[in-house]
């Protein structure tokens, strides 16, 4: 009788000082499992500029259960992972980061409550080991995602957990080329059992996380869930003009009426124009996201290309 099968998944990207301590740490947490399942790991690299792929082509030649996806070049901390999660073949898998920052030893507590029932277990972190400054700036933004967006989310989820079967197929259908996976998930409407933990420093390497990316995760988490911010703009650019216009006449009528006395000057026009002038560029950025979502659609390009694939049958 075919044991039921769980994919550990994980994305790599020069993190040859962390995997073979990511691997020892895996393989720890699952083998009280292994009497009821098989497993599988899955390790997707993004085309490492270090020794990453080189000491993963190492570990899959002696396990033949680790399975490796190289891929032709850096495309990006979305769609990678997001990549290595559709082609596991587990009845659940378990996506980690590589860095460490997500804890294998969490692996039995999600494996538990999906046994309990749950399709989606979810490890979120509402303390964390980063700044303040930061940590602060990322409760906000996941306030104010949650506040607009037009389905429930969950809160300081990074998408580190476990995903049933069914989930991952309904993934599989849906076909995003840039997608905001936490988001995906909630969308589908699956009951999201939620497991605090405390997210480590990193102790070896550099983190991949810069502004840029940061921003990139935060704009497409706005872009993919509310019609808000395009709605606001319209509101926003309404009141500006009925403000303007009322502004004009009271103007108009104060100087009729004190012709010789009242001078109006430029400061007024100035202040207003590059107020005005300041909401346009806003306003224009956040179209820009949405019109570069719908690019990204209708480009219909592969989500990823592979360079090679290691243990797969």
């Amino acid at each position: 009788m075919r044991k039921p099968k769980i994919s550990i998944v994980s994305g790599t990207y020069n993190e040859v000082e962390n995997i073979d301590e990511w691997y020892r740490r895996v393989q720890k947490a699952i083998s009280r499992f292994r009497d009821k399942y098989d497993f599988e790991l899955v390790v997707i690299d993004n085309a490492s500029i270090d020794d990453t792929a080189e000491r993963l082509k190492e570990l899959a030649a002696v396990d033949r259960q680790l399975k490796v996806i190289i891929n032709n070049r850096n495309f990006g901390h979305i769609r990678s992972p997001y990549w290595g999660i559709l082609q596991a073949t587990g009845d659940a898998v378990l996506y980690l980061a590589s860095d460490l920052q997500d804890p294998p030893e969490l692996i039995p507590n999600f494996i538990n409550e999906w046994e309990r029932g749950w399709r989606v277990v979810y490890a979120v972190k509402p303390t964390s080991t980063t700044g303040p400054v930061f940590h602060f700036v990322r409760k906000v933004y996941y306030r104010m995602l949650e506040a607009i967006s037009e389905v429930p989310l969950i809160s300081d989820a990074t998408g580190f957990g476990i995903y049933d079967r069914t989930v991952i197929t309904h993934l599989r259908s849906i076909n995003d080329p840039y997608p905001y996976l936490r988001g995906l998930v909630c969308e589908l409407g699956y009951p999201i059992k939620t497991v605090p933990f405390e997210q480590p420093r990193r102790k070896r390497g550099f983190s991949k996380s810069n502004f840029y990316t940061l921003y990139d995760i935060a704009m497409l988490g706005i872009v993919s869930h509310s019609m808000l911010p395009l709605r606001l703009a319209g509101i926003v650019g309404t009141l500006i003009s009925l403000g303007s216009f009322i502004a004009a006449i009271y103007y108009l009528i104060m100087k009729l009426i004190n012709w010789s006395n009242m001078a109006v000057g430029i400061a007024p026009l100035v202040i207003g124009s590059f107020f005005a002038f300041g909401l346009v560029l806003l306003f224009l950025s956040i179209l820009g996201e949405y019109v570069g979502s719908i690019h990204n659609y209708v480009k219909n390009r592969p989500i990823v290309t592979e360079r090679e694939r290691i243990n797969f049958e």
